[in-house]
């Protein structure tokens, strides 16, 4: 009978073989690697008795802490604001006539009552010269019915002329004296179109970009004008507050202290400048609940320009003596907002904590937190109610005055040394 079994192949029988003899060497030289190593004669109750005091030390959790301080603490309202300029001008000719002359360039800081540009004055020359002539002749004629009424106020004395005459006369006087005031007037007006002829900064400021080239002729009507004059040293700026704030702010304006505010750019990373509070707008706006202040900065840089977007810092009190914490380690969670404070045996607790103003990287504690406790900068993420932990800075432990803790103090520290080096 024929068998019908399947059977392997010579080459698959080698193949198996030379598997299983690799696999036996293999083992033979880790068993051979293991005995080289030091210790590895050690009983096994040895070496379970390491691995319990290595997880016994790895609970211990390094972290970094700080003692809560007592210091001042700057108290600043933030806002956002706009640089506004103290006095915007527009430079217009009030007479009409030909730009002859421009005597700026663009951009220009100009002083007030420097020349910027001069119009064509010929013709406000020629009717000063017609007024003048004028009153030079109406002058004359007054002079000589003065000299009248003299002789004809001599000749009634002795009783030659009617006393008409005299009166008539005298009314003649009078006729040419006003005439002589129209007269005055008119070359006033004349010398005073000149003046306008030569146009002069009204404020000191920074010009803007040209409107009308010389040979042009400009008529006092044009509403764009020659140019713009901006003040911008000193400027201001213009921001907002919410309507919560306005008590404060308004206290410290009643107070008469200089209320210091600054600027940044938009990232807030960058001091543009720096000044004073000025004052409050006279309403609140009630679609927004904010109300508008008002602050004068010396911008002697020139660093502040128009209508630029900028953010402010307004100091409005200054808290002295209260317990401040580094804000890395205020924590907020489900149970509210709470710092983990280090106990004398190196272990966390869980602190509830009511804060206060912040200042920089300091925030205010109001409640919770008494000053010289440790709580913990970082690593908190890590922490858990009665978590045992490890301060790898040492003088990290000194309290808020620079005491250090006596005896079991150092101890404690010491077994967190030992500890930590078990869990590496």
């Amino acid at each position: 009978m024929t068998d019908t079994k399947p059977r392997l192949p010579r080459w698959a029988w080698w193949l198996l073989a030379t598997i299983l003899v690799g696999a036996l060497a293999g083992g033979g030289y880790y068993w051979w690697q293991q005995q080289q190593q030091p210790g590895g004669n050690d009983k096994g109750g040895e070496k379970a008795a390491g691995k319990r005091g290595a997880e016994k030390g790895a609970r211990a959790t390094p972290v970094a802490a700080t003692a809560a301080r007592k210091s001042d603490v700057k108290v600043y309202l933030s806002g956002l604001g706009t640089v506004t300029p103290l006095r915007i001008v527009t430079v217009r000719s009030r007479v009409d006539g030909q730009l002859m002359r421009v005597l700026f360039r663009e951009g220009q800081m100009v002083k007030e009552g420097e020349l910027l540009a001069e119009i064509d004055s010929r013709q406000i020359q020629a009717q000063l010269t017609q007024a003048e002539g004028q009153m030079l002749r109406d002058q004359a004629l007054l002079a000589n019915a003065r000299i009248d009424f003299e002789r004809y106020r001599t000749l009634l004395a002795q009783d030659s002329i009617a006393k008409q005459l005299v009166d008539t006369q005298e009314a003649l006087v009078r006729q040419y004296e006003g005439t002589v005031k129209v007269d005055q007037g008119v070359v006033d007006n004349a010398r005073l179109q000149l003046t306008y002829s030569r146009l002069t900064a009204p404020i000191s400021g920074r010009l803007g970009l040209r409107a009308v080239d010389p040979g042009n002729i400009v008529r006092s009507s044009d509403t764009n004008g020659l140019v713009v004059i901006t003040q911008q040293q000193p400027i201001s700026v213009i921001y907002t507050i919410p309507q919560d704030n306005l008590q404060t702010v308004l206290k410290a304006l009643k107070s008469g202290e200089r209320v210091p505010v600054e600027a940044y750019d938009r990232d807030q990373k960058v001091k543009l400048g720096e000044g004073a509070l000025l004052t409050t707008d006279n309403q609140i706006d009630t679609a927004t609940g904010t109300v508008r202040l008002r602050a004068q900065l010396a911008n002697e840089d020139g660093t502040l320009f128009p209508n630029q977007f900028v953010n402010i810092r307004m100091l409005v009190e200054t808290r002295r003596d209260v317990t401040t914490v580094p804000s890395a380690a205020v924590q907020r969670g489900s149970q509210g907002i709470f710092v983990y404070v280090v106990k004398d045996d190196l272990s966390v607790t869980l602190r509830l904590v009511k804060l206060g103003p912040l200042d920089g990287d300091k925030t205010t504690i109001e409640s919770g937190v008494e000053p010289g406790e440790l709580v913990v900068t970082d690593g908190a993420d890590r922490l858990r109610e009665g978590s045992k932990v490890v301060l790898p800075d040492r003088s990290a432990v000194d309290k808020g005055d620079g005491a250090r803790k006596k005896g079991g103090g150092n101890r404690k520290r010491d077994d967190g040394d030992k500890a930590r080096k078990a869990a590496e």
